[in-house]
């Protein structure tokens, strides 16, 4: 098994006619992943390598059903176009688009939570389950099936200890980006408690970074409630306390989000922690 996207996963694509969303669109298909529709405004009746395309979410989900949405719509509309498949019945939203204003994020986390709807993002590479299916854009020839969980909010993290547990021999079950903040809506606890419950996940790998509180609390949950091995890289240790570090939740303010404060949570729930991406194999291997 794997976790939130597999081989029978219908896929919906938003923004399935620009160019991010019709290139992503074949890589997706050649990995293997069952896109059934697509949706942009006024592009209804056309076709996009092979796939069809409508207007409106609801007719996709109409004509297709669907699990999940992949949306490529740029940050001003993203939120619009969020919104309206969570509307049309989707349990899983991806939002792949920087910039999303933070009142527009709100409006989308608050109906998710209203309808039950997961949501994962903005600013997210998505999702892969090595072998069977990805709903992002993560380059294909990183990534192996295998047994280890991979939770990060930074996507290109997660690629580059992909590539370095691949090259260990070391197969992932699923990759999981859950975006750059400061507003999540799956976090590191929605991954966590899904690994521990997958019976293919053996071992979790966790990417944190510095800003906001959420590896604390994943090393409380982990205390609590993960009995698989956890191992665990946080970068931005040496960031300057008020600067941005790439993701807009990647910032220290008023003392909180340091380095120090989730490295010392996750050591003090057992998680392994190491300090670079060369070491998690090593620790694995011990394990």
């Amino acid at each position: 098994m794997c976790i939130l996207v597999d081989r029978d996963t219908r896929v919906i694509i938003q923004g399935i006619t620009g160019t991010v969303g019709s290139f992503q669109t074949k890589v997706m298909l050649d990995y293997g992943t069952n896109i059934v529709a697509g949706v942009t405004p006024g592009k209804g009746g056309e076709r996009v390598n092979g796939v069809p395309v409508y207007d409106f979410m609801e007719e996709a989900v109409c004509e297709h059903g669907g699990d999940v949405v992949l949306s490529f719509v740029p940050g001003q509309f993203s939120a619009d176009a969020a919104i309206e498949s969570i509307q049309a019945g989707l349990k899983l939203v991806i939002m792949t688009a920087e910039g999303v204003p933070l009142h527009d994020a709100m409006r989308v986390m608050n109906l998710a939570k209203e309808r039950g709807v997961m949501v994962i993002g903005p600013d997210t590479a998505g999702v892969i389950s090595p072998g069977r299916a990805k709903a992002g854009v993560h380059p294909n020839k990183l990534f192996k099936e295998g047994r280890i969980g991979v939770v990060s909010k930074s996507g290109a993290l997660s690629y580059e200890v992909s590539k370095v547990l691949t090259e260990s021999g070391m197969g992932q079950s699923t990759v999981v980006g859950i975006g750059g903040g400061p507003m999540w809506g799956f976090t590191q606890v929605d991954a966590l408690r899904l690994f521990q419950e997958d019976e293919q996940t053996e071992e979790i790998v966790l990417l944190g970074e510095i800003g906001g509180s959420m590896e604390e609390e994943s090393a409380e949950y982990i205390k609590k409630s993960v009995t698989k091995p956890v191992v665990s890289l946080i970068v931005g240790r040496h960031a300057p306390i008020g600067q941005r570090m790439g993701h807009a939740g990647a910032i220290v303010q008023h003392g909180k989000g340091l380095a120090t404060d989730k490295l010392n949570a996750l050591n003090a729930a057992g998680v392994r922690v190491v300090m670079g991406p060369r070491d998690i194999p090593l620790i694995l291997n011990e394990l």
